[in-house]
């Protein structure tokens, strides 16, 4: 791949406060996330001991789509990310309404899960509340901070970002000192389960990990707040993915280290579990509190990229234009931070989120086949600017590796998932029937 600098940013309604040093950390902090808090546990039970291979395969699959967002991303640094693509890419306004409301799917109902998981067992430790209206108070002090700014948003997500990565570090340092010490079997790390294929097993494992690698996406929605996209935006994505999937493969193989593959499966936090098996002198509420931060910052980042999607859907005229409404002094899009606030708050009236995330996730698959090939059909379209370009065979295996992970999805999801889709078609006809009786003229391509 090949970094070209870039002349030219062009103007924008929002405010270039995002460093690479902020951007780097921005994605890290969206990628680490919560999900590696519970993941081993689930993992364990797929490839046994061997949980750094599926998590290394996921770090692959991951680094071929996100090739194709780092060029699209500096060719055309606006807000809307995949959406924004997707319109300059297809003639059907439809595809890119519908790429755009997958991403606002995805994001409402993440942060209406992860509000939930942060006032479910992990507040309860320190305050007894109920689960629900705590929730919703969670979500609009997330929409508070991102309201006042995005400097502020993604300066809480460094703060965010270190105590993730301390408590993975501490699992990290325990199980090797447990090992300096002559505990803990290394053999552990090449064992599979006895009835399975190693194959096999690692690609039912690395499905399950490549959702541990989903949210470098979310930071093409601020690139219109990136100084020099051109040149920053590549470094902070890779690098990102890279140290996470790097994170990843090393407590991978210090949770098979520490404990068999049994006992991981059989927690629900597994690696409080690990801590707790190499006597590595950490109170369990520290880890509780990790987890809370982590929760946090995952639920911040996604609702930024949700407002962003939103502000620029309605800028390219594909949602209401009073949702690309800014704060005049702020310079954040407020209107569209109340809308998505205001969504993800109903949602957590669901309660149980889980079949509905997952349907989530395939949703967004389809996103990265649309961004995957809109790579290749926006080839022929030239930029006054210089951009990052990958190589043509990359998005061609984004594609490929996208499709393989959609077939192994439940009906379930299926079913769920086309419910969403179902009802953005209705959403885009009812904004084209208004947009017809107001005489609104329909979005444009450029």
């Amino acid at each position: 791949m090949r970094t070209q600098t870039d002349a030219q940013t062009g103007e924008t309604k929002l405010s270039r406060r995002i460093t690479g040093p902020l951007l780097f950390l921005f994605i890290l902090g969206d990628v680490l996330g919560a999900g590696i808090y519970a993941l081993m546990g689930v993992l364990a039970g797929e490839v046994g001991g061997a949980l750094w291979a599926p998590l290394l395969l996921a770090l692959l699959l991951a680094l071929l789509t996100a090739g194709s967002y780092a060029e699209l991303v500096t060719k055309y640094p606006k807000a809307g990310g995949a959406a924004v693509f997707a319109q300059r890419a297809f003639a059907p306004p439809i595809i890119s309404f519908l790429v755009g409301f997958c991403m606002l799917a995805a994001g409402v109902v993440s942060a209406a899960g992860l509000a939930l998981a942060f006032t479910g067992e992990y507040l309860q430790t320190f305050l007894p509340v109920p689960p629900i209206p705590a929730a919703m108070v969670f979500l609009l002090l997330v929409a508070a901070l991102n309201a006042r700014g995005i400097s502020e948003s993604v300066k809480s997500n460094v703060v965010m970002t270190v105590i993730e990565v301390s408590g993975l570090v501490i699992v990290i340092v325990a199980v090797a000192a447990m090992v300096g010490g002559g505990g803990g079997d290394v053999s552990r790390v090449t064992q599979f389960p006895g009835d399975s294929s190693p194959a096999l097993a690692v690609l039912g494992g690395a499905i399950i990990a490549y959702y541990s690698f989903v949210g470098f996406e979310t930071s093409a929605n601020v690139a219109e707040e990136v100084r020099d996209p051109s040149r920053v935006y590549p470094r902070a994505l890779f690098g990102a993915l890279l140290t996470a999937g790097a994170v990843y493969v090393l407590v991978g193989i210090a949770s098979a280290v520490a404990l068999p593959a049994g006992e991981l499966t059989d927690s629900s936090g597994p690696l409080l579990a690990v801590v707790a098996a190499t006597g590595f002198p950490v109170p369990d509420w520290l880890f509780s509190l990790i987890a809370l931060v982590a929760v946090a910052n995952g639920a911040s980042l996604t609702m930024i990229m949700t407002s962003r999607v939103t502000f620029g859907m309605a800028q390219q005229g594909l949602l209401p234009p009073v949702l690309s409404t800014v704060l005049p002094k702020r310079r954040t899009p407020w209107v569209a931070i109340v809308a998505t606030t205001a969504i993800a708050m109903l949602l957590t009236l669901v309660g149980d989120l889980e079949t509905l995330a997952s349907a989530v996730v395939l949703l967004l698959l389809f996103v990265f086949i649309s961004t995957n090939v809109a790579v290749l059909v926006l080839r022929r379209q030239r930029v006054e600017h210089k951009h990052f370009r990958v190589w043509t065979w990359v998005p061609v295996l984004g594609v490929l590796s996208c499709i393989l992970l959609l077939t192994q999805q439940e009906p379930l999801v299926w079913a769920f998932g086309g419910a969403f889709v179902v009802l953005g078609v209705v959403l885009y006809l009812v904004r084209r029937a208004t947009s017809s009786k107001t005489g609104t003229p329909p979005p444009e391509r450029s």
